[in-house]
């Protein structure tokens, strides 16, 4: 089904100047094509000072191709990777060959390179070597004009690289060498096949510096452009039929890339768009079974004290499951990043077991965790995905792809082994991201919202496979989570955070009954109500007035606890015992299973959520817009103290 686009007419005041820029471009091409002596086309190509020339031309580009990659493709990912002092000059010194005028490029190299220059003596009294008037020298000035076009294409791609990827590599035992060679390079493998291309093509077409430098001796340093240069005194035809040789190379080079320098993004995987990507396969759940105990067979507790954004101290013994909920920026996902050795907003002292990890990098920490987007690497299938963290602990390859698979089938995603993340949904590639922090044998697992992406029937059978593994663990595991099921039926404790300290850390069913933040309290479904106790009552924070079964000192400060279901709704003022009684109008139905929960917003109290049967809604005319009286008995009320 093709996609209907709506033609932009341009203003005439920029397609007037827009059509002088092509044409001012084309012409000079145009001129090439025009005066080309086409019949003597391979006579000129074919003489002997331009075969020569053009072998030359070719050892020139394919060595400063060569050395720039040896030498840019580590220098652009300094530049995209590291901050330090002096990065600005450091680019800039990659741009200055670009915009410096060849011949004076030229001359800096004879005054840095050169006999009589900076390196040039120790060069030749050192190994013998002479760069000037050798084709050794052509290649120097050839990698310094042309070896910026790789270094910037490639920090553009780093760049663009969500860091996630190699962190996630480095959490499941790669060190900083394997990351980059099996996951960063890949990745950005189009940007750096651009840059090496558009490297190579201006490699071969360098002139000035080339002449400056390392003369124009035939055989030794005239490439085909400085042929070029001779053949337009002597042979002008000739000179047109070998600048048409370049200008083919150079539009060749520029079509294969198609656009690609750009950051125009390129389809990598055809087999993608024709694979399923959304909705999960039918298939069901294979059995979980009892996770395979590490060969070291140990236990490890953890303690960890974190500084920074996060201030906090965290004791758990092996096999505890710790459930981390807050509001968004209450530090979670910090909190996991400190103990993976990865946040420069908070720091942590961890020990796990009786070893203490906290100047070990992160890949030897034996720590694996699972970020929010899963992170899979998109040019691995699920298989070498999820054995990953094996190979990178050395694991036998046969040993590590049949582990991965064992783990795959667990978490029912086995039939998929094959595919990329590109040709998984997201439910699916959640599992497969699930799959290979399990089998990275860690010490501490670290799992942001595991299950977020998937739908309520596999949630609950990945749930259950977690929760078998997680019985055997012989570490700790860390989930943040929004979902208070998971929190409830995976976790042994709560932790609640707010502005990176601890507000609460209990077990599950004491953080249901006395949540001490109205998030949290909200999250379980619950009405939460701040407030100050007064000798009669709670005195909201909002305003208004909640009579309590029974008070606290007076001028505590103190949460409210209303269940939806203890809400009552009228459509007239109740008589009769209540006396927490308020009108307000209806701002929102929703159906929670078989009940409604309503939002009431009123001016004498804060929102409040009721839970009615729809039978009653209907029978109240309870819709949007409604007026309404909402009342709660004071018996009904639980009063936390903060």
């Amino acid at each position: 089904m093709s996609r209907l686009r709506t033609r932009v007419r341009p203003p005439v005041a920029l397609a007037l100047p827009a059509l002088l820029a092509v044409a001012f471009l084309l012409l000079p091409l145009l001129g090439i094509l025009s005066r080309t002596q086409w019949g003597e086309l391979g006579t000129h190509l074919g003489s002997p000072g331009v075969e020569q020339a053009l072998r030359l031309s070719l050892l020139v580009s394919f060595w400063a191709l060569g050395l720039s990659l040896l030498l840019g493709v580590p220098l652009a990912w300094l530049l995209a990777r590291v901050e330090f002092k002096g990065k600005a000059f450091v680019r800039s010194l990659v741009l200055l060959p670009m915009v410096l005028p060849p011949t004076v490029g030229g001359v800096a190299l004879l005054l840095g390179f050169g006999r009589r220059g900076l390196l040039g003596p120790w060069l030749e009294g050192t190994f013998g070597i002479t760069l000037p008037f050798h084709t050794s020298g052509a290649v120097v000035a050839a990698t310094f004009v042309a070896m910026p076009f790789l270094v910037i294409s490639l920090e553009g791609a780093l760049g663009g690289l969500k860091r996630s990827y190699e962190e996630t590599a480095a959490s499941l035992g790669a060190s900083p060498v394997r990351v980059f060679f099996t996951v960063t390079l890949p990745m950005v493998a189009p940007g750096l096949a651009a840059g090496a291309a558009l490297t190579w093509a201006r490699a071969l077409g360098e002139f000035g510096a080339t002449i400056t430098f390392a003369g124009n001796l035939p055989g030794t340093t005239q490439t085909l452009p400085l042929q070029v240069y001779l053949l337009l005194q002597d042979s002008p035809e000739a000179a047109t039929s070998v600048s048409l040789l370049l200008l083919a190379i150079a539009m060749g080079v520029l079509i294969a890339l198609r656009g690609r320098w750009t950051g125009a993004p390129v389809s990598r995987d055809p087999a993608a768009a024709a694979a399923p990507v959304t909705g999960e396969t039918p298939e069901p759940v294979a059995a979980a079974e009892p996770s395979a105990p590490r060969p070291d067979g140990g236990h490890w507790p953890l303690h960890a004290e974190v500084t920074g954004f996060n201030r906090l101290t965290l004791d758990a013994g092996p096999g505890t499951t710790i459930a981390v909920v807050g509001e968004n920026g209450a530090g979670k996902t910090t909190l996991l990043r400190a103990l993976l050795g990865l946040s420069p907003r908070a720091h942590a002292t961890l020990r796990l077991g009786d070893t203490d990890v906290t100047a070990l990098p992160p890949h030897r920490r034996e720590v694996a965790w699972v970020p929010q987007d899963g992170a899979l690497f998109p040019h691995l299938s699920a298989l070498a995905n999820t054995a990953y963290g094996l190979r990178a602990r050395r694991v036998p390859r046969a040993e590590a792809r049949a582990e991965a698979q064992a783990w795959l089938d667990r978490l029912g995603v086995g039939h998929l082994a094959r595919r990329r993340p590109a040709q998984l949904s997201g439910g699916q590639a959640q599992r497969v991201a699930l799959a290979r922090a399990l089998a990275a044998r860690p010490r501490l697992l670290l799992l942001d919202e595991p299950l977020a992406a998937l739908d309520q029937t596999t949630r609950a059978r990945v749930r259950h496979t977690l929760r078998t593994h997680l019985a055997g663990f012989g570490g700790v595991c860390l989930i943040v989570t929004h979902d208070p099921v998971e929190a409830v039926s995976l976790a042994d404790r709560v932790l609640v955070l707010a502005d990176g300290r601890t507000l609460q850390d209990a077990p599950p069913a004491e953080v249901a009954r006395h949540p001490r933040s109205p998030w949290v309290a909200r999250m379980l479904g619950r009405n939460a109500w701040p407030g100050t106790t007064t000798a009669k009552g709670l005195e909201l924070a909002g305003g208004g007035l909640l009579v309590v079964p029974e008070a606290l000192p007076q001028g505590s400060q103190a949460l409210a606890i209303i269940a939806p279901e203890a809400v009552s709704v009228y459509r007239e003022r109740p008589g009769g015992s209540p006396r927490n009684v308020w009108p307000g109008t209806v701002r929102e139905v929703t159906a929670v299973g078989s009940r409604l929960r309503v939002l009431v917003e009123s001016t004498e109290a804060p929102d409040l959520v009721a839970e009615i049967t729809p039978e009653a809604a209907t029978e109240l005319g309870v819709v949007d817009g409604a007026e309404v009286w909402t009342s709660v008995k004071a018996t009904e009320v639980t009063l936390v103290r903060l």
